[in-house]
């Protein structure tokens, strides 16, 4: 029996997504029709043609008109408009030489905030008069999925060309056809867009954007970029905005703090300065040995308001990107470089916090203000511990006692805390990429870290809780920053190889951070200490952003909030605004406050930044290995010491003591032996020599590949693993492996036969 005739959108939508013209006959075969059905398809076809909807061809064969779309299509998400709209274009388009139409998003419905740059969707699709700007009005029916986009080596082809993988975890190869070549030339870097699978062959892909010379040192980064997706242009609509902004000088709403000498403490390269501060003895006889200190907080809410386009390109963002050569900020550089950062000796527009503490560091009070100050210094980590410890020009004398004394002791007393409440105490050195004036890897360091870095951390970690407790107190919506406890298997996991060292962690006790700071200290002054460093550490679950508060485990706090850095974290501009509004700070708190339509829509905005910052933690860490990789190769045949970072089936991730450089040693070249996985202990375990490698052990290496385009690394084992005895049982001592004679293989195969029949 024939299947019941299509409906017309059907149809079109058919033709359109067609790769090459199709005839009545391929469309009564993929819906089919049979019988008197075709009469009516035919009909129907020559209504659609009389219509414009469709092109005759040669042969009977229809197409859809080039200058047109179907009522319904598939469109992908491409950009925004100057009014800050959606804009896409059709999902397939196969009209060689005419130009697809731009499709605008119809405004969605308040608060709906799912669709963004990148989703495929299902619309309706509505003509517009050209005047407006925009060939198709689009309404949203339903997501469909997210464009896919790959980064790769172009080669070229006479058909056309190849796309060449250069992302170590990625071995497909990619056709192009000749029209979606795009200009690009042999062995240049490029961006495409995936077209779908093949039945038979290759994939096919178009040429989005050309990168240029894939063997450019500043390519490096580049290829994270585009490689994981990050806008690095702003509209000339946002970049408009910015340029419009006006330094503030007006006090109406604020206060005065211009003669507080607040200072900047970053790193010696920042970009930008997001916060400042000043702290002072507490004169109230009430308070003996108390401290008073001031954190004051780019007022980037003053500059970036909902609803603007730069408000919405911050959201889309979701924080800024830091790679060895450059920084994608999530805000203009008129503003995150210049008027919201606090620059010295400049006046600016600051929200921030005014902190009670006592001699040991517990906080009496707090209030949160909108103010005018200036700082009194930018002082680089290096120039504060410098000072804090007797090491300073005369120049700095009056920042000396006036500022870092009274700071360093207010530290103190923020260490008395910190020491009570046992957040978890991690040691993993950070290492940094020094590069070259022409690009190239200079070196390889390890951040030093000093008390200038831990004070910073202490001052913006309370900030942040006051912050979240204000909100709580003032029943106002927010966004929190989130870490769970660990999840049960992963302590287990845990558990299991702090045993196989000698550290004992006991089951059936409420698992606090102190538990796990027990352990480091047990191991701190042993070879296992990197050992016990990455267990925890790969123990933990990851942080996130949310509306619910689930308290925050790494560092021990019922409630948390990220306030403090807003110029580089949308997540601390809503919670500026939400301060705004709860508190009624400024002039004209409705402005520049959290909006009604944000408050409802928290949950969506904060799942999709944490999706951002884990797109850009990836990105950062992609770039990173790339240059870690074109600095190594000039080393290969080179011998390292390493440290074992990974353990999976397929072998053992090395990284090295020297730069921090992450590499694999193939199971396969790891020796005469069978090497057998254990997942919960995060060993790999030999069959016949009981060899044992285990996270944070010590090994030797020679690196036998580097491959700077895709950041690899691959190393051969020369010593190291402990020696054991034949096997061990999980946790619990030597296992026995029975060898399996051919004798005993025959007689199971008989044994399964039998049970067959």
């Amino acid at each position: 029996m024939a299947d019941a005739l299509p409906s017309k959108d059907e149809v079109l939508a058919f033709i359109r997504e067609s790769p090459a013209k199709v005839g009545k006959r391929e469309i009564a075969r993929a819906f089919k029709i049979k019988g008197a059905n075709r009469i009516a398809l035919k009909e129907m076809l020559a209504e659609l043609a009389d219509e414009g909807l469709i092109a005759r061809g040669a042969r009977r064969s229809f197409a859809g008109d080039p200058k047109r779309l179907p009522p319904v299509g598939v469109v992908d998400i491409t950009g925004l408009s100057k009014d800050g709209e959606l804009t896409a274009t059709p999902h397939v388009w196969t009209h060689d030489g005419v130009t697809p139409p731009t499709i605008v998003f119809a405004t969605p419905r308040k608060g709906d905030v799912s669709l963004g740059v990148g989703n495929r969707v299902l619309a309706k699709l509505r003509p517009l008069s050209e005047d407006e700007g925009f060939n198709y009005e689009a309404s949203p029916i339903r997501k469909l999925s997210s464009v896919q986009r790959a980064v790769g080596i172009f080669r070229s082809f006479q058909d056309g060309g190849r796309i060449m993988p250069i992302n170590k975890k990625e071995s497909r190869e990619f056709k192009v056809e000749a029209a979606h070549v795009n200009g690009a030339q042999d062995g240049e870097l490029v961006e495409v867009q995936v077209m779908g699978g093949a039945r038979f062959g290759l994939p096919s892909a178009k040429v989005l954007d050309r990168l240029g010379d894939v063997s450019a040192p500043r390519s490096i980064s580049l290829i994270a970029i585009h490689e994981h997706g990050i806008e690095t242009e702003f509209s000339e609509e946002a970049l408009a905005e910015a340029a419009s902004a006006e330094p503030v000088s007006d006090l109406k709403g604020r206060e005065d703090l211009r003669d507080l000498p607040f200072v900047t403490i970053d790193p010696e390269d920042a970009r930008d300065h997001d916060d400042a501060v000043f702290a002072e003895t507490d004169p109230d006889a009430a308070n003996p040995g108390g401290h008073i200190l001031w954190i004051a907080i780019a007022d980037v809410a003053h500059y970036v308001r909902p609803g603007t386009v730069l408000d919405r390109e911050a959201r889309s963002r979701g924080n800024s990107c830091y790679f060895p050569d450059r920084v994608v900020p999530m805000l203009p550089d008129s503003l995150s470089g210049d008027l919201c950062s606090l620059h010295e000796g400049v006046d600016r527009p600051c929200t921030g916090v005014r902190i009670v503490l006592d001699a040991k560091g517990h906080k009496r009070e707090h209030r949160f203000f909108r103010a005018l100050m200036r700082s009194a210094g930018s002082l680089a980590y290096e120039d504060a511990q410098a000072m804090a410890d007797g090491h300073y020009e005369g120049e700095y004398d009056a920042l000396h006692t006036r500022v870092i004394t009274p700071l360093y002791a207010c530290y103190s007393a923020l260490v008395e805390a910190r020491e009570r409440r046992q957040p978890l105490a991690l040691e993993l050195p950070e290492r940094r990429v020094q590069l070259a004036e022409d690009g190239t890897v200079e070196s390889i360091r390890v951040r030093e870290r000093f008390d200038a870095h831990k004070l910073i951390e202490e001052c913006m970690v309370l900030a942040n809780v006051c912050a979240a407790e204000t909100l709580e107190e003032k029943r106002n919506d927010l966004i929190y920053r989130v870490h769970e406890t660990p999840q049960e298997d992963r302590i287990e996991a845990l558990r299991e190889t702090l045993k196989s060292i000698g550290i004992a962690f006991p089951k059936g006790q409420r698992l606090v951070p102190a538990n796990l700071n027990r352990a480091l200290a047990q191991a701190s002054e042993t070879e296992f200490a990197e050992t016990v460093n990455i267990s925890i550490l790969r123990a933990q679950t990851q942080a996130y952003y949310g509306p619910d508060n689930l308290g925050h485990f790494g560092l021990n706090l019922a409630r948390y909030a990220h306030f403090t850095s807003p110029i580089r974290r949308y997540a601390d501009l809503i919670v500026h605004r939400a301060l705004v509004s709860a508190l009624g700070l400024g002039a004209d708190p409705k402005k520049d406050g959290l909006s009604k339509e944000e408050a409802e829509a928290l949950g969506e905005t904060a799942t999709h930044i944490s999706q951002m910052e884990r797109r850009a933690m990836l990105a950062e860490r992609d770039s990173t290995d790339r240059y870690l990789a074109a600095y190594m190769e000039d080393r290969i045949g080179a011998e390292f010491e390493g440290t074992v970072s990974g353990v999976q089936r397929f072998g053992l991730f090395i990284k090295l003591n020297e730069t921090g450089a992450d590499g694999l040693v193939p199971v396969s070249s790891i020796g005469d032996d069978y090497y057998q996985h254990d997942e919960d202990r995060g060993a790999l375990i030999g069959r016949r020599s009981g060899r044992i490698f285990r996270l944070g052990q010590p090994v030797i290496v020679r690196l036998e590949e580097a491959v700077p385009l895709t950041g690899g690394l691959r190393f051969t084992l020369l010593d190291g693993g402990a020696r054991g005895n034949v096997s061990e049982k999980r946790g619990t001592g030597p296992r026995k492996f029975k060898k399996t004679t051919s004798k005993a293989r025959e007689k199971r195969r008989i044994a399964r036969r039998a049970a067959k029949r």
